[in-house]
């Protein structure tokens, strides 16, 4: 290989590792991508990936849930291995969850919940979402109920049927008042 090649092959793999975190291992795949291996680093908080991450390794850490969005920015990531963690199975984790059963569903059986005690020891897959929490979302609630709605519909239909009235009364009285003016 000559020797310019032999430099831009290590120029790639440098830029390729550089965003690496500093508590995880990264190595460049022979097709791109990363490998990113941060398994029993102790991590308490997902770090920061780097955006050509296609296998990231995150078992054997202390991660209690995955921030929203957290792999949005990885459109290669392709592996992903988060078991052997203590997660804290509630609205905070519906992310990964989503995410899992899009990229990976036969993983869910593997992620185990910690806390809280309602579902510990349970798969993250065997989760209901009324088990996981909503976290204190809610549906906008309506401006008008139900009931008012039907309350607008009478007022409509009412004032239809009195302006349709009113022109069957202007009509009707048209008609009678041509009448009399021939009939004299």
């Amino acid at each position: 290989m000559p020797a310019w090649g032999a430099l831009f092959l290590l120029w790639a793999v440098v830029e390729a590792t550089k965003d690496c975190p500093s508590s995880c291992t990264c190595q460049p795949l022979e097709t791109m991508g990363l490998w990113v291996d941060c398994i029993g680093q102790g991590l308490t908080a997902l770090p920061t990936l780097p955006a050509h991450t296609r296998h990231l390794l995150l078992t054997n850490n202390s991660l209690h849930e995955v921030p929203p969005g957290a792999f949005d920015h990885l459109p290669q990531l392709q592996t992903l291995e988060v078991t052997q963690n203590p997660w804290h199975c509630d609205c905070t984790l519906t992310y990964l969850r989503l995410w899992l059963e899009d990229h990976a569903p036969e993983t869910l059986q593997y992620v185990v919940c910690a806390s809280p005690s309602l579902v510990a020891a349970r798969p993250l897959g065997q989760l209901t979402g009324y088990e996981l929490g909503n976290c204190g979302w809610q549906l906008q609630t309506p401006w008008a109920s139900p009931g008012t709605w039907w309350d607008v519909a009478l007022v409509a239909v009412g004032i239809l049927g009195l302006a349709l009235l009113a022109g069957l009364l202007c009509t009707t009285s048209r008609f009678q008042n041509q009448a009399w003016s021939r009939n004299p």
